[in-house]
């Protein structure tokens, strides 16, 4: 994986759908282009809910990585 610069890091562990993806919307909002926001997530929901929101948003996924039941998954804003 390629280096990626996290601009902000939502830590959503614990919480369920569709907290984390809610957690993201906010911080997504109030992101700049090309920031890259991080959510931390043990909800299995969250590695394909928050990949279809990104991609229905024109958003990019920088990363989806899972080590045991913890999702990370980094977006970045693209508009």
């Amino acid at each position: 994986m390629s280096e990626v610069q996290v601009t902000k890091s939502i830590d959503a562990r614990g919480a369920y759908c569709p907290g984390p993806l809610m957690e993201l919307v906010k911080g997504i909002k109030t992101a700049k282009v090309g920031d890259v926001v991080e959510v931390l997530s043990t909800d299995k929901g969250s590695a394909v809910d928050i990949p279809e929101w990104v991609n229905k948003m024109g958003h990019e996924i920088a990363y989806l990585e899972n080590e045991g039941d913890e999702f990370k998954i980094a977006v970045r804003k693209a508009k």
